[in-house]
């Protein structure tokens, strides 16, 4: 039996556009597609390929049945927004990987997608310019008191911020409390950047100070930049300067 591969692909932000040639040739050898609903709606049936569309929070799952397709000689691709590497289903392969020492040999590639971040820094002009950190702001898989942690030491150190995950209906509150920490530790003039659902119709991008930043401009579709100190406006674009002031 032929033995078969496993490719983790991201799909970029939203735009076919911005998905990578590398990746669309994966799917085009692709029998197998595997992923969230919403992700694999965005691959186009065609003969002799089975989309698997899962829920949310079956990444291991996911995981799983891609190696054991793999064994059977499938050639699956594993699909993720943005990039698979950043809290997406890379990590989820590697980890359902290591308990199964019997699946160690297979084929993997993972192959890159422009994250929602940078889509979305392009779109304001170079919010990230310097040093900065991206930060998931869910506490599915760490509690929220370590997302505090990590967020003060953040700004303490100067670094322009890309949050993940916001604001969801489980989680309403949590952002209320992240724009407060931020409030703790950085000037009311901090530009804020809330960008929602980058390169696809309904996109919209808010750039604020965060003394008027609220909870309510995020929501699961939208990365938030927070810029450091020195992030300031130039025109109608944000950036922050590749130099710190002495």
């Amino acid at each position: 039996m032929t033995q078969g591969w496993v490719v983790v692909a991201g799909l970029g932000p939203g735009d076919d556009a911005l998905v990578t040639p590398e990746v669309t040739a994966a799917l085009a050898q692709a029998t197998d597609v595997i992923g969230y609903i919403p992700y694999v709606a965005r691959v186009a049936p065609r003969p002799g390929l089975t989309l698997h569309p899962t829920d949310n929070r079956v990444e291991l799952d996911r995981a799983q049945h891609a190696l054991d397709l793999a064994a059977t000689g499938a050639r699956v691709v594993i699909v993720s927004s943005g990039d698979p590497g950043v809290f997406a289903m890379a990590s989820a392969l590697f980890e359902a990987l290591e308990a199964r020492p019997d699946r160690h040999d297979t084929e993997i590639r993972i192959l890159p997608g422009i994250t929602a971040m940078l889509a979305a820094a392009a779109r304001a002009g170079a919010p990230l310019g310097h040093d900065f950190c991206a930060i998931n702001l869910s506490d599915n898989l760490k509690p929220f008191a370590e997302v505090e942690r990590r967020l003060r030491h953040a700004a303490r150190g100067g670094f322009a911020m890309a949050f993940y995950n916001p604001r969801s209906k489980s989680r309403p509150h949590q952002f209320g409390q992240v724009l407060e920490i931020l409030r703790q530790e950085c000037e009311p003039a901090r530009l804020i950047l809330f960008a929602r659902a980058v390169s696809t119709p309904e996109e919209r991008l808010t750039c604020v100070p965060l003394s008027e930043a609220q909870d309510s401009m995020a929501d699961m579709r939208t990365v938030v930049i927070v810029g450091n100190e020195a992030t300031r406006r130039v025109g109608r674009w944000i950036y922050t300067p590749r130099a710190v002031a002495p």
